[in-house]
């Protein structure tokens, strides 16, 4: 895959299990063929959606390899790190850098808040591990407790190679326009995070987006991008109000139920979270399926 390649709606792939809470084969495979035959442009594993941290290095690996084989080689393939400490974070990229996948996204260590030197040593000791696969910072401060500093992000992008993009989950507009203007002397590939906010992403020089709600709704998150990139700017954004009033009836559910609920009400069968997480019931639930309805998507 060539650097322009990176580009377009990314899904952070639910990771569906079995009454066991093991990785169901047949379950996985479903909705990857799912979001490809809907038009999905990337897929990312164990994002924080797919419930990462709920898995044991093991068990990420068999999963990749299933989503790997599931895709055959027709779209890109991205592979989720949140390990807190380095040599784990390293390890496991070594692992995944072995399989057949375009990329790596690394998301700022939880809980501990390192300094700026640490963090930057941090991504780029991981990076620098996996030389030949595409590197995506994943800044979600909302997780995490901090931002990766835009100081800190100019620096990784202009010195370290194959960190070629970042995810911004944060949110914020105008952190996002700064990464984007601080780095478009080297093309530096920003995603947005945040559902809500393709469009306006895309407005300020986003090269696109990762969206959870394309695992359900496939179709119409990557026609938010398709239109914009084809210049129907305004059925784009129609596309995106139209997706919002969903997007954010989720909030009041537990994190990351909402997702695999969402998939559930509109019958994909994606089986439960993984405890302690349970899914959404009484008011929350029925908000979350009227929100479907008044888009006509259920």
């Amino acid at each position: 895959m060539e650097l322009e390649d990176l580009k377009g709606i990314i899904v952070p792939l639910l990771t569906p299990v079995d009454e066991d809470e093991n990785i169901d084969e047949k379950r996985l495979r479903k909705i990857v063929e799912h979001v490809i035959t809907h038009g999905i442009h990337g897929i990312l594993a164990f994002g924080s959606n797919s419930e990462f941290y709920m898995f044991d290095e093991d068990e990420q690996i068999k999963g990749m390899k299933i989503i790997i084989d599931q895709t055959k080689g027709r779209l890109p393939l991205y592979f989720g790190i949140g390990a807190i400490r380095t040599k784990h974070a390293v390890r496991l990229a070594k692992k995944a850098a072995q399989l057949d996948i375009d990329g790596i996204s690394i998301l700022q260590p939880m809980f501990i808040r390192p300094t700026e030197e640490a963090l930057y040593n941090h991504f780029k000791t991981i990076a620098e591990a996996v030389p030949e696969k595409f590197v995506l910072l994943y800044n979600n401060p909302g997780k995490t407790g901090y931002a990766i500093s835009l100081n800190n992000v100019e620096k990784l992008a202009h010195n370290v190679k194959n960190i070629v993009g970042i995810k911004d989950s944060s949110g914020d507009l105008t952190y996002t326009s700064e990464v984007i203007r601080r780095n478009n002397d080297i093309g530096f590939r920003v995603f947005t995070g945040k559902d809500t906010i393709t469009y306006p992403g895309l407005c300020i020089g986003a090269v696109g987006a990762v969206m959870s709600t394309g695992n359900m709704f496939t179709e119409l998150v990557t026609s938010i991008y398709n239109n914009y990139v084809e210049g129907h700017y305004e059925k784009a954004l129609e596309l995106q109000f139209k997706l919002n009033p969903i997007r954010i009836s989720q909030d009041a559910a537990s994190f990351p139920a909402a997702t695999k609920d969402m998939a559930n009400l509109l019958e994909m069968d994606v089986g439960k979270s993984v405890l302690p997480t349970s899914e959404s019931k009484g008011k929350v639930l029925e908000d979350m399926k009227k929100k479907i309805k008044d888009a006509d998507l259920l």
